[in-house]
């Protein structure tokens, strides 16, 4: 087992009570942790948290207290404070069951030349020139930062992959944060969670809009705006819209497809 598990795991042992909905532990503890474990102290103990979070899988042991359909999850509740807390579902992918409506690929090629592929920046790229999150809103949008790390009130450090800002007809200012995944990954609760608290904290006017982008292929692409539920005990992820699309040229959609279309307004 990995340090790293080793650790959280211990963490969890040691503060776990059966039926609780939260388990609440510093980062004190994760030094104290070290020390009780004979394992060299982590020098940056925020990553171990930080790494269950994003990128890790808890143990067995850890999941297997979780009720039924719900996750143990991992979330920041203020410098150096962390919680674990349940989640149903803890990460959400795109359905395999959607119409792809094809778009005119207006990304430059010399940007499809030197950006190729399915990788994450990729995806930015192409979604940023194309005017998809435009396109998926109804909304005039309008990317202001990209790679957003920053440290959020009763969080901690987040980084954000886009953020945009939209308006709509009506005049509502909207601020759409995005996480971009290659195909195969699935979008977390955590960073969903993160970016609305970040919009309330710095867009307190801005109406939110949390949106999941990635491709299926390399020009087929799912946007998803998602939205989380908070009934005190469990964190709950659900889909409030998603759309499927396919980059084409223009001699890739028929008129037979665009008449379609239309009818679908």
């Amino acid at each position: 087992m990995a340090k790293y598990d080793e650790i959280i795991e211990f963490i969890f042992q040691n503060n776990y009570v059966s039926g609780a909905t939260r388990v609440r532990f510093n980062r004190e503890e994760l030094a104290s942790a070290c020390d009780s474990l004979g394992i060299d102290r982590i020098k940056n103990l925020g990553d171990i948290p930080y790494s269950f979070r994003f990128r890790k899988e808890l143990s067995d042991l850890i999941k297997k207290t979780a009720p039924e359909n719900s996750e143990w999850i991992i979330i920041g509740s203020g410098v150096g404070l962390y919680e674990f807390r349940l989640a149903s579902p803890a990460k959400i992918a795109p359905s395999n069951n959607r119409q792809r409506v094809k778009i005119p690929d207006a990304t430059p090629e010399i940007v499809k030349k030197y950006a190729p592929g399915t990788d994450e920046q990729a995806l930015l790229a192409k979604v940023r020139y194309n005017r998809m999150v435009d396109v998926f809103s109804g909304l005039t949008c309008y990317s202001i930062q990209n790679h957003l790390r920053t440290t959020v009130k009763d969080i901690g450090q987040i980084e954000i992959d886009e953020i945009y800002l939209g308006v709509s007809k009506k005049g509502a200012h909207y601020v759409i944060p995005c996480q971009a995944k290659s195909p195969g990954d699935r979008f977390g609760i955590v960073q969903v969670m993160q970016d609305i608290e970040f919009c309330k904290q710095r867009y307190p006017n801005a109406l939110c809009k949390p949106m999941a982008l990635q491709f299926l292929s390399e020009y087929d692409l799912a946007i998803l705006e998602l939205a989380v539920e908070d009934d005190g005990e469990v964190f709950r992820l659900s889909v409030v819209d998603e759309r499927h699309y396919q980059l084409t040229s223009k001699d890739g959609i028929s008129d037979n497809e665009i008449i379609s279309y239309c009818q679908q307004e």
